[in-house]
């Protein structure tokens, strides 16, 4: 007989291996792959359009177009244009004898759009209507276990639901067929928990709605909370399960909020255990503890504090998988809006993969998330079983904030009410672009329109769409003066920017060319591939949550620089600051990487959000010995914020420093009927006397082709007067033009051993996109450039902001932003020139400028070939190599410059005579 002691010890371990027969997670089985780096390839046949009417393979999850197959569609074409092809797919899987006694449902992420499911030649249940929504079916009795089951799903791209068409179909966006997102089998026991409906508010109150299915009398829940990734578990919490649904709820204290700035989150498993108090299943869902709320007449609140969205929209897609796309790119996506200090995205136009809001929730972005309706809408019953899918998919996540019923019109008002059935946090629903529920967020506003409604409106105003960021045009260009009004107006909440990145796809019928689908689609912050345009680095320098306004350092420098915290719950004394001292070479010097002549880190002080103070630097005596000055913010998770740079010496210091003398030779003139010859050593300089312009450069007898100027900027002056004349041993030419409202003059200075000087004066009345003086070269002979000044990328007068003052080196390319994507750009302004070495296939040439502020234009931006208008082109004067004093503004998609705010406006003659002065290395 066995002692009491070991009898005991045997009940021990059957009643553990008992429950642990009977506790078990759901089982996921993957039909198909499980992103688009990932996939299993099924039978396909596609029954119009390319590569259609063969049974052949297609990897599954993808869109069909982007594998060879049916017909490209973008949304905006006409609905017969449309193509309506289906896709039949077929796979063979072995459904486990394990599986016996329990329940198997079948789970599709996202197909488009209509999707017949059959198993084993048996309809699995009603034709799914809807592309863009998590939807399964029990197929339990249909399934042959131990043995070899046929999965069959017909794909109708086209939908037999009128509303569906015109909701998904008829939007603003690419229209794929096919099972875009994965397929897998879910296995459950008879007696199983369905789904969990988090509430976790700031205050601590954790309250867990349980649906539970198969359970009878005696049944209950247990749930256990814990901090995320291992971290301090919360009291455990149970109840009885008298129906189908049960609440668990609890009050703790001192949990950790979720917010963008400290994505905090819990992990939390509940238990369904059986009247003999075994668990027969277990699930487990991520949350946070946070409260969103908007307060009428006043703004939107987190936590208890009020915050600007500072937002952006996304697409889910990838140029080469349409919206197929992967846990990856998702992380990629959240991490570029997190480096442009964005705190905010809106779903544009359906919700996003799951991965894609797990990634909002532990990187640190609020969501507005998306029921599809781009300007047309569901129908009542379609609508509301979807609103029923995206709800009870999403509702556990902590980055959501907002819901949002369609966009742009395509609101179905009688689905509002259903958001809160199944969202126990009743988060507010809007319809973006409508004034609605006590929020406006009208789309693409003018500058105007934000100010009268600081002056007139009683709603919180977020626009869900604005700065439209067609080609170079919006995005960061206006922004800072927009955000300057919206963070002063009394009832604001930020915006979102439209679009993140251009929706450019991989034509496999055209060469594997990227199709924008003319200017509907090259609207992005990034490009296909997330090439950072421009913008990218003014926002994050606009949204950056540490603001330092110190626009220059001058020689009474004492070290402090004003600092303000734009943070929401961060002090600064969380975050870090490193300085650096650097040094530049000169125009012949190879490479661009500076020189760090010192550097060290910053002693932080508290200062809460809200709050200015002055950081001391701390820098060695000797700083004003460098030549630029770098700060760096970083943020409690030690990302970088941004970082600011300023010279520390003028244009002209650096020219005297630049331009040492040559061995000098004699220089002299040699004058002719139609030209001016300046013959300084191995270089002559010809001047036309018709004109007075420079015509060419010749050194060595090998050509310069630099003519046409100094012009002024856009206007065409006749010659009034044409002299030259000698001062000790230098040669002078000067030249005077006048218009009706304008006038230039110019004076070239020839030195032995030195470049040759330029001193101009101009004033012009009236407005003018432009000011300065242009000379012409021809560009088909520009390799390249490098220079001294703010880079790398190009400006317009209304995106200045975000660049590093250096040392850049670029070499020619023809990129047009939108249309191709070779970054930065070649062609443009740049700003705050201090020289610039333009590299030429005759002969490079060097320009030195004693100016502040001056900005470089080489060549022409090409106006973008399917703009529509000329909001997002802008016009430059003739001559395309210019010295400009100010320069051009850029419009958005909807709106011309002038629209736009201060920043936009035509540029007005200050104080006249404008001047300057450059020196020209032609040695």
């Amino acid at each position: 007989m066995l002692s009491s002691r070991k009898f005991f010890l045997l009940w021990m371990l059957l009643s553990l291996y008992a429950a642990s027969a009977f506790s078990q997670e759901t089982i996921l089985k993957y039909l198909s792959g499980t992103d688009k780096d990932h996939t299993v390839s099924w039978d396909f046949y596609c029954t119009a359009g390319r590569n259609s009417g063969k049974w052949t393979t297609i990897p599954v999850p993808s869109c069909w177009e982007l594998q060879g197959f049916g017909t490209y569609n973008y949304g905006r074409e006409k609905a017969e244009q449309q193509a309506g092809e289906q896709g039949i797919y077929r796979y063979h899987f072995r459904a486990d004898r394990s599986w016996a006694g329990k329940q198997v449902n079948i789970v599709f992420e996202g197909s488009m759009t209509d999707t017949r499911v059959m198993i084993n030649g048996r309809q699995a249940g009603p034709i799914h209507q809807g592309a863009f929504y998590r939807f399964k079916y029990d197929i339990t009795p249909l399934l042959k276990l131990g043995a070899d089951n046929l999965l069959e799903v017909t794909i109708s791209k086209k939908s037999a639901n009128a509303s569906i068409n015109r909701a998904e179909r008829q939007g603003d966006f690419w229209i794929f067929g096919g099972i875009f997102r994965p397929v897998y089998l879910e296995v459950l026991p008879q007696a199983h928990i369905e789904r969990l409906a988090v509430d976790a508010t700031a205050a601590g109150k954790l309250s867990i709605r349980v649906f539970t299915a198969n359970t009878g009398k005696g049944y209950t829940l247990e749930a256990s909370p814990a901090e995320a990734g291992g971290g301090r578990r919360l009291a455990p919490v149970s109840t009885s399960l008298a129906a189908d649904s049960a609440t668990l709820q609890r009050q703790y204290a001192g949990v950790h909020l979720w917010s963008p700035e400290f994505p905090n989150l819990y992990r939390v498993k509940v238990n369904l255990k059986d009247a003999q108090g075994r668990v027969v299943h277990t699930v487990a869902t991520q949350f946070g503890f946070r409260t969103a709320e908007l307060r009428p007449h006043d703004g939107f609140y987190l936590n208890g504090k009020r915050v600007w969205f500072k937002g952006v929209d996304h697409h889910s897609f990838w140029p080469e998988s349409g919206r197929t796309t992967s846990k990856a790119i998702s992380i990629k996506d959240v991490a570029l809006m997190k480096e442009m200090n964005m705190n905010a995205v809106r779903m544009s136009h359906y919700p996003p993969d799951v991965h894609f809001l797990d990634a909002c929730d532990s990187m640190g972005l609020m969501v507005l998330d998306e029921l599809t309706g781009w300007q047309h809408n569901y129908d009542d019953s379609t609508g509301h079983r979807l609103v029923r899918e995206m709800v009870i998919r999403d509702v556990n996540h902590p980055g959501i904030v907002i819901w949002d019923n369609g966009n742009e019109g395509g609101f179905n008002r009688h689905l509002d009410g259903d958001f809160d059935r199944y969202d126990p946090q009743h988060r507010l629903v809007i319809h973006p672009w409508e004034k609605f529920n006590g929020t406006n967020t009208k789309h693409y506003p003018t500058y105007d329109y934000l100010q009268n409604l600081a002056l007139y409106s009683n709603e919180v105003y977020f626009p869900t769409e604005f700065m439209h960021g067609l080609y170079d045009g919006g995005a960061g260009a206006g922004l800072e003066d927009y955000w300057n009004l919206i963070r002063r107006s009394p009832r604001s909440a930020g915006g979102f920017i439209w679009v993140f990145a251009d929706e450019g796809i991989v034509r496999r019928d055209k060469n594997d060319s990227i199709d924008t689908h003319g200017n509907n689609a090259p609207d992005g912050i990034l490009g296909p591939h997330r090439e950072k345009e421009g913008s990218y680095y003014t926002i994050k320098e606009i949204w950056s949550p540490v603001h330092i306004d110190q626009p220059y350092i001058g020689p009474g420098f004492d070290g402090r620089l004003p600092v303000e915290n734009r943070y929401t719950f961060t002090n600064l004394d969380q975050c870090s600051f490193r300085w650096k001292l650097v040094s530049f070479g000169g125009p012949s010097d190879r490479g661009v990487t500076p020189h760090t002549d010192a550097e060290g880190a910053v002693t932080t002080a508290s200062a809460a959000p809200g709050e200015k103070k002055w950081l001391d630097l701390g820098l060695p005596a000797s700083w004003a010995s460098s030549d630029a000055l770098y700060l760096t913010a970083l943020d409690p998770h030690h990302r970088e914020i941004f970082t600011w740079s300023w010279p520390l010496h003028s244009p002209a210091d650096v020219m005297r420093e630049a331009t040492k003398p040559s061995a000098p030779s004699p220089v002299r003139m040699i004058p002719n009927a139609d030209e001016l010859i300046v013959e300084d050593g191995q270089v002559r300089i010809f001047f036309s006397r018709k004109s007075g312009y420079l015509e060419k450069v010749l050194r060595n007898d090998s050509l310069l082709s630099l003519s046409g100027g100094p012009a002024l900027a856009g206007r065409d002056l006749p010659l009034q007067k044409l002299d030259y004349r000698t001062e000790g041993k230098n040669v002078v030419v000067a030249a005077a033009y006048r218009g009706k409202d304008s006038w230039l003059k110019t004076e070239w200075t020839f030195a032995p051993g030195m470049p040759a000087k330029l001193s101009y004066s101009f004033s012009q009345k009236g407005e003018a996109d432009f000011m300065g003086i242009t000379f012409d070269y021809p560009e088909g002979k520009i390799a390249g450039m490098r220079w001294l000044g703010r880079g790398p990328y190009h400006v317009w007068k209304n995106r200045l902001k975000g660049l590093q003052f250096g040392v850049w080196d670029k070499a020619y390319n023809p990129a047009v932003t939108g249309e191709s994507w070779q970054y930065p750009e070649f062609k443009g302004n740049h700003s705050e020139l201090y020289w610039v070495n333009i590299k030429t296939r005759e002969w490079p040439f060097t320009v030195f400028t004693e100016n502040r502020n001056l900005f470089l234009q080489m060549l022409h931006t090409p106006d973008p070939q399917g703009a529509g208008n000329r909001h997002t082109t802008v016009s430059y004067p003739e001559g395309n190599l210019g010295f400009m004093h100010a320069i051009q503004a850029i419009g958005t998609k909807f709106h011309e410059a002038a629209d736009m705010g201060p920043q936009s406006q035509p540029n007005t003659e200050l104080n006249a005579p404008g001047e300057g002065v450059l020196w020209f290395d032609f040695r």
